[in-house]
């Protein structure tokens, strides 16, 4: 396994999309509003690319996990898009990009890892509690009266 950056090197844009898109897919049925995943294309994962730090994991030549990371000065960095293949969950795989967030977070003088995760995906809120994050908020979209996200953190 090994994780290479999101950058313009990066050459296999199609793969990371159908990445996201196959990782979220399972939340589809359960959330509302749908998941920004959904729209998603080539030309704004590039973009995004192009103003956030990225990274992608591959084992043996297949990319199965990515993540994105972007500096909220003064005190975090945002967390999104951390997605793994389904059929290589459980294998440490998120655990491995989330050190290079860490250390991304630690380059840029940030004291704490920040993200957001859907108020129903309760597997979710556990997974990230066992890793290091901690309850912090919740809050709605725009629209929406009842909260439909919370926020973690996690202190670095």
């Amino acid at each position: 396994m090994k994780l290479v950056p999101i950058d313009q090197a990066f050459e296999d844009w199609d793969a990371l999309l159908a990445l996201i898109v196959a990782s979220f897919a399972y939340m589809h049925p359960r959330i509302d509003p749908p998941s920004s995943a959904l729209r998603l294309t080539l030309q704004s994962l590039k973009q995004k690319a192009e103003t956030e730090k990225a990274y992608a994991a591959i084992e043996n030549g297949r990319l199965v996990g990515c993540i994105f990371c972007k500096p909220e000065p003064p005190d975090c960095l945002y967390i999104g898009k951390l997605a793994v293949a389904p059929d290589a969950q459980g294998r440490g795989i998120g655990r491995l990009m989330l050190r290079a967030a860490e250390a991304h977070a630690a380059t840029c003088g940030l004291p704490c890892l920040r993200l957001e995760t859907r108020i129903e995906l309760e597997e979710n809120h556990r997974v990230f509690a066992r890793w290091g994050f901690v309850r912090t908020a919740e809050a709605s979209h725009p629209g929406f009266t009842r909260a439909t996200f919370i926020e973690m953190r996690k202190p670095l």
